[in-house]
């Protein structure tokens, strides 16, 4: 297996690990805490999931690219640009099938993947730095775990593809 393929998987690998880790959270959602206590929490599944995300897509830029070292940004729009066009529109077809029809948005005639990217494109440093926060944040926590369980899943035929079949670079 090439260095490119074991250190994208890693890091996709870790990817999954913090969605998993964030799915064994309590389920219950703002505001519906029965113990006052619990607030200390707010803002660490958004946080996660956005770094979740990040590496996501940092998994796909290494395979993308055969380059272990990605960008170094918190910024998903500026990671989702810097995969190869081809796997951008891969993701942004997968998402329209299997993501926007059960997540919908109103606000955009040709919901995308772009847009998720987009809303929540700096979600790691504002959910982590909340008691900084001079606006009013706003996380779609379904619709983006969702692109996130689909950006991993896609990532995962990607190289499994791969293994099967592997390309000279």
């Amino acid at each position: 297996m090439s260095a490119r393929l074991s250190t994208a998987i890693r890091i996709g690998e870790a990817a999954k690990a913090i969605l998993r880790k964030t799915q064994s959270f309590p389920t219950k959602g703002f505001g519906d805490h029965e113990d006052l206590s619990e607030r200390e929490h707010i803002g660490v599944e958004p946080m996660l999931l956005a770094l979740s995300m990040e590496l996501a897509l940092k998994a796909w830029f290494v395979f993308d690219h055969d380059d272990p070292k990605a960008t170094k940004s918190h910024d998903l729009m500026k990671l989702f640009d810097d995969l190869k066009p081809e796997s951008q529109k891969k993701l942004d077809a997968e998402f329209k099938r299997s993501v926007a029809p059960y997540h919908p948005n109103g606000l955009y005639i040709d919901y995308s993947i772009r847009q998720i990217l987009y809303q929540h494109k700096d979600a790691f440093l504002d959910w982590r730095y909340l008691h900084e926060a001079d606006k009013s944040m706003m996380f779609d926590q379904g619709a983006f775990e969702a692109t996130l369980e689909m950006v991993l899943r896609e990532f995962e035929k990607r190289y499994r593809i791969e293994q099967v079949m592997p390309v000279s670079i």
